[in-house]
């Protein structure tokens, strides 16, 4: 049903380059219609690949490279791990995220990189000529610069690195179906991971962030506060080129469709809310309980590779109690409910 070979993840949704391929100026058309191009042609790294890749000592490791604006990857290398920042300011920002998301991993789960072994975090910045886009391709973080009209470069926002790196997570975990209902699981786990990121290099509880992905890189140019609202799918822009944000906020408004594989970057909003719901009922900070029952989801038994939201509600709801307690239980189940999924 699903495809053998992954299509590269990228940050920026296929509805909103399809937008700008028919509402916006030429010039912009042409930058949407490269970015697709781009993204449509390229193949991720199949998990049992990445797990091949060379492995070193436990700790954080980085790279930053110079793609050149070209689509050779990785590039000049231009800053390693423990080097003092360089002249480049998107290899600096990409090298200061890059960090930040392994040290969330570490810190909260324990976890010791992408796979949980030591692989290296490696980044390559100015990828192709106003390339609309970001993706973590199964080896290493990509980087566009964007247009400068519509999206400012992809290394602005630490909430966008640590969702495509979050991909990389749920890949050495569960690796969820990319398709319909667990490719929008998989869509929202990065979203939930690259949240949680974020709060926890700011030290914001629940109640303080602001829940939205990618706030860093629209410009001031856009009506439009992110490319997507955790708190309040379908809120999140509202623009003449780029249209408005098609998510939906529960299972009432579910969008069937056979684009963008099954929906996967538009349903997210469904499971998104969810665990802002969880999240902000439990308060404090969002990964100390909810944070830990979403972790703990990847590796249980319990969850399938075509898991749906309701397989998926289950599943935390029964977390919360295990490893918490009833009242943890009961707020994760009305999280769900309210969004319109049964537990």
């Amino acid at each position: 049903m699903h495809e053998t070979r992954a299509r590269r993840r990228g940050i920026v949704p296929p509805h909103m380059l399809e937008r700008l391929k028919t509402h916006a100026d030429s010039g912009l058309r042409r930058c949407a219609e490269t970015t697709q191009a781009l993204d449509e042609g390229l193949l991720a790294v199949e998990p049992s690949e990445a797990a091949a890749l060379p492995r070193r000592a436990a700790g954080l490791e980085r790279t930053l490279y110079d793609a050149n604006h070209t689509q050779r990857l990785p590039g000049t290398p231009m800053r390693g791990e423990g080097d003092a920042p360089v002249a480049d300011r998107e290899v600096n920002e990409g090298y200061d995220d890059l960090g930040a998301t392994y040290r969330f991993y570490a810190d909260v789960f324990d976890r010791d990189s992408i796979d949980d072994a030591g692989m290296p975090l490696d980044g390559s910045v100015h990828y192709g000529r106003d390339y609309m886009n970001a993706f973590w391709n199964g080896r290493e973080m990509v980087f566009g610069d964007g247009d400068g009209r519509i999206f400012k470069p992809f290394t602005r926002s630490l909430n966008v690195v640590a969702h495509e790196l979050t991909h990389g997570v749920t890949g050495a975990t569960i690796d969820l179906v990319y398709e319909g209902q667990s490719g929008a699981l998989n869509e929202s786990i990065s979203d939930v991971f690259g949240a949680m990121t974020e709060q926890y290099a700011n030290d914001e509880t629940a109640a303080q962030a602001s829940w939205l992905i990618g706030a860093e890189l629209l410009t001031e140019a856009v009506q439009g506060r992110a490319l997507r609202d955790m708190a309040q799918p379908g809120t999140a822009y509202d623009d003449d080129q780029l249209g408005q944000d098609p998510q939906p906020a529960d299972m009432a408004h579910y969008v069937d469709t056979r684009q963008d594989n099954g929906g996967v970057h538009i349903n997210s909003g469904i499971p998104n809310r969810a665990f802002y719901l969880a999240a902000t009922a439990l308060s404090g900070h969002s990964w100390v309980v909810a944070g830990h029952i979403w972790y703990a989801a990847l590796t249980d038994s319990r969850l399938a590779r075509d898991t749906d939201f309701a397989g998926f509600a289950a599943v935390t709801t029964a977390l919360a109690e295990e490893r918490f307690d009833s009242t943890t239980r009961d707020a994760v189940r009305k999280a769900w409910q309210a969004v319109g999924v049964d537990v």
